[in-house]
């Protein structure tokens, strides 16, 4: 597969991992096992991929330390949110939200990233991303409890994926490991936080079904598994520049498929702001581009 069709591709799965959550708490399934089952199921995708690459498992205690914080911060707490997000919004508004990442990234990126510092153009892109996200809310309407709730926990996790990213930059992405490995340690030790804590704040999981389980089994394998790896692959085939591109088309396929198969409304401010979103994104980069890591958020 060439690298446009790994773009589409790594696109589509992150695109349509909101369709897949929707689905699952629409089934009642609550949203932190909705993200203990996505980390499960994308960390034994990513086991198996390691070991038919024949990856070398970390062992140093830094690196797993390293990984459990990049964990909090990009999966356990953010899966966690989005989730309880589309619990409240529809998943179409939920993914256009995802757009944000890059944003949220760079804003941390600037406070903890040696080198990187505030300019004009970066900031301008900064507001101007974030009155998208005004626009994306319809706030001159007046805003209800459940847009309210859906809408900030979507934003706390882009904040959270923007933090995670920062700091995997800094302190977890270096290193002889391959990026299979890193990210199966990475999604591991997720997958232990969640076990953890899961039974306390919703119980025991029961059966949903088995249309919701395949969902689950696809957000997980796929969404957060195979799309790691797919994503670096596109990464060193097509450079940082063109993968971190696939956060602008994830809205697209999520806002679609929110239509398509979930019959979700999708109003003339949802295509406003997705466009101030992006064209906050692409200001703030412009100057970026040749010193930042790349930066795609995941669903």
């Amino acid at each position: 597969m060439g690298a446009t069709g790994k773009f589409a591709l790594l696109s589509a799965i992150w695109g349509s991992s909101f369709a897949l959550i929707k689905v699952a708490v629409d089934a009642g399934v609550s949203p932190v096992q909705v993200a203990l089952a996505r980390c499960l199921f994308g960390a034994l995708a990513l086991w198996v991929i390691c070991a038919a690459q024949g990856a070398t498992v970390p062992r140093d205690p830094r690196t797993w330390g390293h990984a459990a914080v990049v964990a909090v911060l990009l999966n356990s707490v953010p899966f966690t949110l989005l989730a309880f997000g589309e619990s409240k919004v529809d998943s179409v508004l939920a993914g256009v939200l995802n757009a944000t990442t890059p944003l949220t990234t760079l804003a941390f990126a600037l406070l903890i990233v040696p080198g990187e510092r505030v300019t004009r153009t970066r900031l301008a892109g900064l507001l101007l991303g974030f009155s998208g996200v005004l626009v994306l809310l319809g706030v001159w309407r007046g805003l209800d409890g459940d847009l309210v709730a859906g809408g900030l926990a979507c934003l706390a996790a882009t904040t959270c994926y923007g933090a995670g990213f920062a700091y995997t930059r800094r302190f977890f992405s270096g290193g002889p490991h391959r990026a299979s490995a890193l990210s199966a340690v990475q999604i591991t030790c997720a997958t232990v936080q969640l076990g953890l804590v899961a039974p306390v704040l919703s119980g025991p999981p029961v059966w949903p079904g088995v249309h919701v389980m395949l969902a689950l089994v696809l957000l997980g394998a796929l969404g957060t598994g195979y799309a790691y790896v797919l994503n670096l692959d596109l990464i060193r085939e097509a450079g940082p520049t063109v993968a971190a591109t696939v956060t602008y088309v994830t809205p697209l396929w999520s806002t679609a498929l929110g239509v398509v198969l979930l019959a979700e409304p999708v109003g003339w401010n949802t295509f406003a702001g997705g466009v101030l979103v992006i064209g906050g994104i692409l200001l703030a980069r412009r100057r970026v581009a040749r010193a930042s890591a790349p930066v795609s958020g995941s669903g």
